[in-house]
């Protein structure tokens, strides 16, 4: 039995949100994969792009989501997880991942400004670039879409909880 729930999505598609009402709903932990890295390094997840790039954080996103141990959790991870086959391999041997969908043009009015929020992007990427790339890979890990399309945070709850007790 998968014993934990792994959010994955866009920046700005509640991961956090979602998965701290989730964890306190199901009675399980929660564990934000973002606050994990940071504490382990010792430094924000800005200061790890900039002093090691893009593909240096994805490297240590890997690493470090690889050697979580958690259950009975909800975890969120950051939105560039997917970029680490060794870590998405890991987290859904023990759990159920998620994929928080959110249409573009929803996505791009939440996030505004992609550099200020800290977004893993590429020099010269857009967010439809990114969203684009992205989506193929969270379509691949997971065993469930949750499509946000006009729910509120409740209403995704709701839906995630429901398909977990079904799945799990």
């Amino acid at each position: 039995m998968k014993k934990n729930i792994v959010l994955i999505g866009m920046p700005a598609s509640g991961k956090s949100t979602v998965g701290v009402i989730l964890a306190k709903v199901l009675g399980m932990d929660f564990i934000d994969a973002d606050l994990v890295i940071q504490k382990k390094t010792g430094k924000l997840l800005s200061e790890i792009i900039a002093d090691k790039g893009v593909d240096g954080f994805i490297q240590t996103e890997n690493e470090i989501n690889s050697q979580i141990e958690a259950e009975n959790a909800v975890i969120a991870t950051g939105g560039s997880a997917v970029y680490g086959k060794e870590e998405m391999e890991h987290l859904g041997k023990d759990g159920i991942i998620f994929y928080l969908k959110v249409a573009f043009e929803e996505l791009s009015e939440r996030l505004g400004n992609i550099k200020e929020r800290g977004v893993v992007v590429r020099e010269g990427q857009t967010l439809k670039d990114l969203y684009d790339e992205r989506v193929v890979l969270y379509e691949k890990y997971a065993d469930a879409t949750i499509d946000e399309q006009g729910k509120n945070v409740e209403q995704i709850v709701i839906d995630v909880a429901a398909k977990w007790q079904e799945m799990s």
